[in-house]
């Protein structure tokens, strides 16, 4: 039986996708998203934060007056199923496409470079950072791999620095993720790098699906590895799945966590297995005090009354972030031209300097030898439930050289 959430997203896309905007409709974006695959924990808010945005966006003039229409399927989190929706939103004309998974996302990237597609992905791999590779492959926020170095080091800086072996021994690092999964494994490369590069000693990862709801054998043969701590490269349930297990058996490590597991349902799902647990966030959680959260709040509740403010998440904002972002490049590229890919790029994205969307993320800058928005990552900590801000690290200022002619693209 379909979930009451999965009923009302389905009302709500149908509302969003055939009826966005009283009048004539001349803008048409497309946007997969996954409603119950092997994501889907925190791709529902984060399709909901989509649709909501666009109402939004045409409430307030559409792109210089013209309307959008969004045409959102799920996909299940299936490659095939996303190269499909691909073709339809080519043939139904629409000027770009808000994307999700990093498996198709990474697969789809030659065809959108090729075809001139601007395509916003909620998949933040360090991979499709480079234009002079992935020129069409944008994102409002940090991307992977900078923030599992930033949580890596913020750990070191906090936590190691405490520790009553520091000085005796280095540091004992490992990865639990999914190995098979692109979005899981893209940053794994960049943070045992960063590990390396702090002075870790790097032991063997750990293959824990993202539908996992029991871990034990993993967290056993953690054991024998004793780690200070364990980098989480899953999304939010099978994270608090292994956290709960860790904390079962003993393990003894921290957790750090990517921006996909740490969430408003973390502390819920894991209890106190969760207090500590680090991890970046790319934008404010829902309800946070930031400037254009109370508009966030008024479409959530006019849209989609029936799902609790207490229901909704940080995915819901990262939707608005990434559809608010296309919505700048849109506007600015019509009035420098018109809505052909190469003009969103060029006239549109690559012309926001330090551009906020007032959503509590990094001001955009993309240019046109790096779409990395930000080297600032704010890392924060559940502390008694709630998640709390440790601190922002700047990786560009603290690794300059680095930054500047080393990670962009890995």
């Amino acid at each position: 039986m379909k979930s009451k959430l999965f009923i009302i997203l389905l009302a709500m896309f149908i509302l969003a996708g055939f009826y966005s905007g009283a009048g004539a409709v001349d803008v048409k974006v497309g946007a997969l998203n996954d409603l119950t695959g092997a994501t889907s924990d925190v791709g529902k808010d984060y399709a909901l934060g989509i649709a909501e945005a666009i109402h939004y966006m045409n409430d307030n003039g559409g792109i210089n007056g013209k309307k959008i229409k969004l045409y959102q399927f799920d996909y299940g989190y299936r490659v095939p199923e996303a190269l499909t929706k691909y073709k339809l939103f080519k043939r139904l004309k629409c000027v770009s496409v808000l994307g999700w998974g990093t498996g198709d996302t990474e697969a789809l990237s030659p065809t959108v470079t090729k075809e001139k597609m601007p395509y916003v992905s909620a998949s933040y791999s360090a991979h499709l950072t480079d234009p002079k590779k992935t020129p069409y492959n944008l994102f409002a926020a940090t991307d992977y791999s900078s923030n599992a170095r930033a949580a890596l080091t913020v750990w070191f800086d906090k936590n190691w620095s405490k520790h009553q072996d520091k000085g005796k021994r280095k540091p004992r690092f490992q990865c639990s993720y999914m190995f098979a999964s692109p979005y899981s494994s893209a940053p794994i490369k960049a943070v045992k790098d960063q590990a390396t590069l702090l002075g870790f000693d790097v032991g063997p990862d750990q293959d824990v699906s993202l539908f996992a709801i029991d871990t034990k054998s993993q967290i056993l043969a953690m054991k024998d590895f004793k780690p200070d701590v364990v980098w989480h490269g899953n999304t939010t349930m099978s994270v608090a799945s292994t956290i709960r297990d860790a904390y079962a058996l003993g393990l003894g490590a921290d957790h750090i966590v990517n921006n996909w597991a740490m969430d408003e349902n973390l502390p819920k799902l894991a209890g106190k297995a969760a207090e500590g647990v680090m991890g970046a966030a790319v934008c404010a959680f829902y309800g946070e005090d930031v400037p254009l959260m109370p508009t966030v709040v008024e479409y959530g509740k006019k849209y989609n009354p029936g799902v609790p403010m207490e229901k909704r998440t940080v995915r819901a904002i990262q939707g608005w972030s990434n559809a608010l972002a296309l919505w700048e490049a849109l506007k600015r590229a019509d009035k420098a031209g018109g809505l052909a890919g190469e003009n969103i790029l060029k006239n549109g994205f690559e012309t926001m300097k330090g551009f906020d969307l007032g959503l509590g993320g990094a001001p955009l800058t993309y240019t046109t030898m790096d779409h990395r928005i930000s080297s600032q990552v704010p890392i924060y900590v559940v502390k008694d439930g709630k998640i709390m801000l440790v601190e922002k690290l700047d990786l560009k200022a603290r690794w300059p050289e680095k930054w500047a002619s080393e990670w962009l693209g890995w």
